[in-house]
């Protein structure tokens, strides 16, 4: 919350490149930290976390200063569709890292992503400013454009947070809730899916990683999904509000039921890997509403309600990896694991109702 309060009043470059810059060179000193006490591990993986928590308010004030409020869906998702393409190639390299890399293996992926994280930070500082008003380069039309399109207000205006209107928003807390089951979900499967591949269906560490990533391979279809939505939402089809519930409701409930259906399966590996690709294919519905719908409600306020919904959502990444391995503790097996899908199936239940019921596209009326 204190990153999306100064992404909105400060603007998201600084925020954004140092939460990446701080990761990276975390990521660097990892493997030092490992070798020499777990309690320096631990301290870095927490400074770690507290600059990447800033990252999403960051990069939300900026979306609301550099996207067109009719196009935001696809904006937002052609953004996050970078962090399931990093899972993709993280995942995929890092088991063939471990077991082929320089510098005993493992360390090595810690050292190529720290690397690729500062040359990255390099490009951020010359190329993002926080709004068309503060880039040293943009034209006059491309500026007049923004004017016409977004409002000078929304361009230029920090307004003063209304955060007892925020903080008693019952569309907020519905997008909260709905947030919590989308993490849930997605950290089941992006840091507990390696384990349940290597136990239950028996894969060495280099398939291991290959087949660990292809279910995320089906959040490139995100952006196709992000498309949809922007179509559904322009004038003359439906509310912003329809077509935001029922793509979280679609994108809760159908993974909810492939996940129980992986209690039939049983241990055909064919079978499990492409149902697992369809869950994570099927989220992504979800993902253009949890994700965007900050933005619908109160873009001048939209890094602070991502601060606050992320926060929300966050309790489900400490606690989904803790829950699974309480319920898979004793012997990992297919039985254990059901529990883990059937739980998972439950929070995207009560995640959809909720939405469906108390949830909103509207721009708030305390939104300016």
């Amino acid at each position: 919350m204190p990153g999306g309060l100064a992404a909105d009043r400060f603007g998201g470059k600084w925020l954004v490149g140092g939460s990446i810059l701080l990761s990276s060179v975390v990521s660097l000193l990892t493997p030092a930290s490992a070798r020499i006490h777990i309690g320096v591990l631990i301290t870095l993986r927490v400074l770690s976390g507290l600059g990447e928590g800033v990252m999403l308010p960051a990069i939300h004030a900026l979306i609301a200063r550099w996207s067109i409020p009719q196009y935001r869906s696809i904006v937002v998702c052609l953004i996050l569709i970078g962090a399931d393409a990093g899972i993709i190639v993280g995942v995929f390299l890092t088991g063939i890292m471990c077991d082929h890399g320089f510098a005993g293996g493992w360390p090595s992926a810690f050292y190529v992503y720290g690397m690729v994280g500062c040359v990255w930070f390099v490009a951020w500082i010359f190329l993002c400013y926080n709004s068309p008003y503060t880039h040293p380069r943009i034209s006059p039309a491309e500026l007049e454009y923004w004017e016409r399109e977004i409002g000078s207000e929304d361009l230029s205006s920090h307004p003063p947070t209304p955060w007892r209107k925020i903080l008693t928003s019952v569309p907020v807390w519905a997008l909260a809730l709905a947030f919590f089951a989308n993490n849930w979900g997605f950290f089941t499967l992006a840091i507990c899916l390696p384990l349940y591949m290597h136990d239950v269906l028996g894969f060495d560490m280099t398939r291991n990683g290959a087949f660990s990533a292809v279910p995320f391979i089906a959040s490139l279809m995100i952006p196709i999904f992000a498309i949809l939505a922007d179509w559904l939402r322009s004038p003359g089809r439906l509310s912003t509000t329809v077509v935001r519930k029922a793509f979280c409701v679609v994108g809760f409930i159908l993974p909810g039921c492939l996940l129980i259906l992986m209690e039939y399966i049983g241990c055909d590996r064919t079978l499990a890997v492409a149902t697992l690709f369809a869950v994570v294919a099927f989220v992504g519905l979800a993902m253009t509403t949890v994700f965007v719908n900050q933005l619908d409600l109160a873009p001048l306020h939209a890094g602070k309600i991502m601060g606050l919904t992320y926060t929300v959502a966050n309790l489900a990444a400490i606690c989904a990896p803790l829950v699974v391995g309480a319920l898979t503790y004793e012997r990992s097996t297919r039985e254990e694991w059901q529990k883990v899908f059937f739980l998972s199936s439950g929070i995207y239940a009560v995640g959809a109702i909720v939405f469906l019921i108390f949830g909103s596209g509207e721009r708030q009326s305390w939104a300016d």
